[in-house]
């Protein structure tokens, strides 16, 4: 096994703690404060990982659970996420102040509907479709099968899909 080294494996994972902590708590102050927690528990348990597989799974499972602790505490259910450095829109339409309009309008409510989906299914998104994670990792951070994290991430899909070809249709 790998000697891990704090400031060199689990340090380079903050930002996607983050981004993870703010996916369920959707609030910016606690993902932030989520991630300080999990560096912290992570540290205090550095006398475990020479027995880790994964130090970033180990990391991404400790923020999970954090993170839900945390929502359950404050029963936040009804936040979105903030629009401060998170507009990522399409930038193709720049000539035309009309598209761009519509294309931020569009991106502004998928994260509304993404806001919007079961935990679980939110949280197997964010992994796979934002960060990137293979499905044998999201499974192993969430205690679920490979089977039911494609399962959740195609249900999150169809309903996200639906409902914004809902909205693109018939408005509001």
């Amino acid at each position: 096994m790998k000697e891990i080294s704090f400031r060199t494996d689990v340090l380079p994972l903050k930002d996607e703690l983050f981004r993870l902590a703010l996916r369920i708590t959707l609030n910016r102050a606690d993902a932030e404060d989520v991630v300080q927690e999990t560096m912290l528990k992570v540290w205090n348990r550095r006398e475990t990982w020479d027995t880790l597989e994964s130090i970033e799974a180990f990391c991404l499972t400790i923020c999970r659970n954090i993170a839900l602790d945390k929502l359950k505490r404050a029963d936040n259910h009804s936040a979105t996420l903030e629009e401060d450095g998170m507009d990522r829109a399409d930038r193709s339409y720049d000539s035309n102040p009309e598209e761009q309009t519509v294309q931020r309008d569009r991106v502004t409510m998928v994260r509304k509907l993404i806001d919007q989906l079961p935990e679980k299914q939110r949280t197997c998104m964010q992994l796979r479709d934002m960060e990137g994670k293979p499905y044998k990792e999201i499974a192993k951070v969430m205690g679920i099968t490979e089977q039911q994290v494609k399962v959740n991430i195609f249900r999150a899909r169809q309903s996200i899909k639906e409902k914004f070809q809902q909205i693109e249709q018939y408005g509001l």
